[in-house]
């Protein structure tokens, strides 16, 4: 694809728009928005009305202006996005607490089930939550398999399948459907991290019958650096599972200040302490601008930006690891390099922006709300460059930084 070409492609994408509603510093190829979305223009305003406006003069009233029931109203707004009633999202806490309350929730469900099944390879964060999990209920334990084993695991001692949708390195997606079927006949609850998938590709937890889901809200959904998360509980499992954090706001009448527990009915169960508000707005603005988008549209144009980029690794000799099936992956593409971490830093270091994961694999968002084809073209460019002259060998590219 020649620039000129992209050009054309551009001008012709109907999501082209988007692109003007992002802060995207010049001489920049941002393509880590799967791991950090970045600045809509929308939350520049929407942060300076909370902090001098509803915090500056209204202060503890905005408590009753909107600040008590946005983990409902913003969940309600994501659960568009996920295929879920507006009851059964609440936005509170981080990925990492959602999951652990869902995990013991799953685990104390049925004490004869006692097994956390899951990917080996899966995101570690997830797994080291699922290792705490365990610790904490009697008798449980947390089995790993390679994703083709997974299935065939599956027993009656399984409690919950416990995968992430996209995987985190290579983009290949689980179905969804038929994983949560497989579960559900083998009489375990499915928690699906949907971490890298929402608000990038199709997601419909309410046809597919899946129990329960987190996610976070600073990829694709670009509500900012540690942004707010959300969990999903389906409608038919409020009011049986219980959250071993008894938080305030969990509480059926948490305004009561009575000494004894009691868990709130439905999804308000899920809460614990008051919302981060600053936080908080910040994720409405980004799931806001999301909602705009139609997901088929992102979807397509997000296919036809990887085979862009498929085509450019190919011609350069790059391993691609992502699957070619776009019904079968997530919106990034990664390669697989001898020095996946030094090329990830010389092409940084030339203003495109992916990243690394150990130990040999670079990954590039492909992110359709903002990313074009000009940009995909230009990137292409410069990586043919840093390939074809080995500048990724030389030794500053090498030093392992905390952060890429």
């Amino acid at each position: 694809m020649t620039l000129d070409e992209a050009r054309a492609r551009d001008a012709a994408d109907p999501l082209r728009h988007f692109r003007e509603r992002f802060v995207l510093p010049e001489g920049v190829i941002y393509l880590d928005g799967n791991s950090l979305g970045p600045l809509p223009k929308a939350t520049i305003a929407a942060m300076a009305h909370i902090t001098e406006h509803q915090w500056g003069t209204r202060m503890v009233r905005a408590w009753n202006e909107g600040w008590m029931d946005a983990p409902q109203r913003i969940g309600g707004k994501i659960a568009r996005l996920i295929g879920a009633e507006a009851n059964e999202v609440i936005v509170t806490d981080s990925t990492s607490s959602n999951l652990f309350k869902l995990l013991v929730a799953a685990l104390q469900q049925n004490p004869a089930r006692r097994t956390i099944l899951t990917e080996a390879g899966n995101f570690p964060s997830d797994l080291y939550v699922a290792q705490g999990a365990v610790r904490c209920v009697a008798g449980a334990r947390l089995h790993c398999v390679a994703r083709g084993e997974l299935l065939a695991a599956l027993s009656n001692d399984t409690a919950v399948l416990l995968l992430t949708h996209v995987h985190y390195k290579t983009a290949e997606a689980f179905d969804i459907t038929s994983y949560s079927s497989a579960a559900r006949q083998a009489g375990a609850l499915t928690l699906w991290d949907l971490s890298h998938s929402t608000g990038a590709v199709p997601v419909d937890l309410g046809a597919a019958g899946a129990d329960l889901a987190v996610g976070c809200g600073y990829k694709y959904l670009n509500g900012g650096p540690g942004a707010p998360a959300y969990l999903y509980v389906n409608k038919r499992w409020q009011n049986s599972l219980i959250s071993p954090l008894n938080g305030w706001l969990s509480h059926a009448e948490p305004f009561a200040f009575v000494d004894g527990y009691r868990p709130a009915a439905g999804i308000n169960r899920w809460l614990n302490g008051s919302p981060p508000m600053l936080a908080m707005t910040a994720l409405e603005s980004g799931v806001d601008l999301a909602l705009e988008a139609d997901i088929a549209a992102l979807a397509e144009k997000s296919a036809a930006l990887f085979a862009c980029f498929a085509d450019i690794g190919a011609a350069l000799g790059l391993e691609c690891v992502s699957p070619n099936d776009a019904a079968r992956r997530g919106s990034h593409i990664s390669f697989r390099h001898e020095a996946a971490y030094a090329l990830s830093q010389a092409l940084i270091a030339r203003g495109v922006i992916g990243d690394f994961r150990a130990p040999d694999i670079i990954r590039f968002g492909l992110t359709p709300l903002y990313i074009g084809f000009q940009d995909v073209a230009l990137a292409g460019e410069i990586l043919r460059e840093v390939v074809a002259s080995g500048a990724w060998r030389d030794p500053q590219y090498s030093v392992r930084a905390a952060v890429t």
